[in-house]
């Protein structure tokens, strides 16, 4: 069983129900991974030069939705940025948004997961240029997370952060103790008074919803270090360019609901919850982000716009020996099922246009 399963089995009494209401964009992650490795999606012949064997394969739908794509470029994203990795400590700084707000964030996504990263990195930049703690600038590699492992609506926003500021003189300066990069507390404090202050300013109607007691409450921001980078950076790589669920994890559907596992994070313990199909649905799509919103985002001198910058503390970290950073690519190789030698693409077959006839006709 996978996703497309659920989709075409609980998806049209979905959007029976929710109809014009259900965003444009849940609306076309159910029709993409209908589609994925379907005659829909089109297709490509391969045939084998050793034995002459001949094989067709449906093409992928590339939705970011969908569970039977992104491991590509994942890998892809992971390799380049293992290639960017300094010689130095790196830490995992995660701020999370309180329960009295996801109601908001979900209803309007694009303005608050902007407001999410925008705020947490100016928070982040904020403390690490105070005169008791690193007087420089950080660079930062954030991504948001929306879901649980029971896919409920938690979001918060990942930063990986090398323990090295950048000061305004050119020099470097690194935290006191190693395994500590800056106080939680001060970064609470000044994440929950940006993001009231901003958010007041940009939607000053959203603000007022808001009840006061979530502005005088402790917000969650954890750090912890998270050694030289690449462990971390294999988590971050999960949810760069996948969805919120595997097919390994879904168990069993019926008419009525869907089951599926997940890890207790206290326990590590392995659990089962079996919802129903529309809550299972509903679940899953409030995790299906805007269209052309970017779940990666850098900051300081990490950010596209100041590669002088970093340069500058590759070299003072004499890191020049490293390997040049390049854009890497992949190849999935189409391997002949009789001799297992490569094969070679000689025809490819479009797409059909419109949405699945599944979700067509519930339309």
């Amino acid at each position: 069983m996978n996703l497309a399963d659920v989709v075409g089995r609980h998806g049209p009494a979905c959007l029976q129900k929710y109809g014009a209401r259900m965003p444009q964009s849940h609306r076309h992650a159910l029709e993409a991974i209908l589609r994925c490795h379907t005659p829909a999606q089109g297709g490509s012949l391969y045939v084998c030069d050793h034995c002459g064997t001949r094989r067709f394969a449906w093409h992928r739908c590339g939705h970011r939705a969908c569970n039977q794509c992104g491991y590509t470029q994942g890998q892809q994203w992971l390799t380049e940025q293992t290639a960017r990795l300094l010689p130095v400590g790196y830490f995992l700084v995660t701020f999370t948004i309180p329960s009295a707000l996801r109601a908001i964030f979900r209803s309007h996504q694009r303005l608050c997961y902007d407001l999410l990263f925008a705020q947490s990195a100016r928070t982040l930049q904020d403390v690490a240029r105070q005169p008791r703690y690193l007087r420089g600038d950080l660079g930062m590699l954030g991504v948001l997370h929306t879901w649980t492992r029971q896919l409920s609506y938690h979001p918060h926003v990942h930063y990986l952060i090398p323990a090295v500021a950048l000061r305004d003189d050119g020099s470097l300066c690194f935290p006191a103790d190693p395994q500590y990069l800056l106080p939680v507390r001060r970064l609470t404090a000044r994440f929950r008074s940006r993001m009231r202050r901003r958010l007041r300013e940009a939607a000053p109607d959203l603000h007022a919803q808001i009840p006061q007691g979530t502005w005088h409450t402790p917000w969650v921001v954890h750090s912890q270090f998270a050694g030289r980078g690449p462990q971390a950076l294999s988590y971050l790589a999960r949810y760069v360019t996948r969805t919120a669920l595997s097919s390994k994890r879904l168990l069993h559907q019926d008419d009525h609901s869907v089951t599926f596992s997940y890890r207790e994070s206290k326990t590590s313990t392995e659990r089962i919850l079996t919802l129903t199909g529309e809550a299972f649905l509903h679940r899953f799509l409030q995790h299906v982000l805007p269209k052309g919103f970017r779940r990666v985002r850098t900051y300081g001198w990490l950010s596209p716009a100041a590669k002088k910058r970093f340069a500058t503390v590759r070299t003072l970290l004499n890191a020049l020996e490293h390997p040049k950073i390049a854009r890497a690519t992949f190849t999935i190789a189409v391997v002949c099922p009789h001799c297992q030698g490569a094969m070679r693409r000689i025809a490819d077959f479009h797409r059909t246009r419109g949405p699945p006839e599944e979700l067509h006709c519930a339309a």
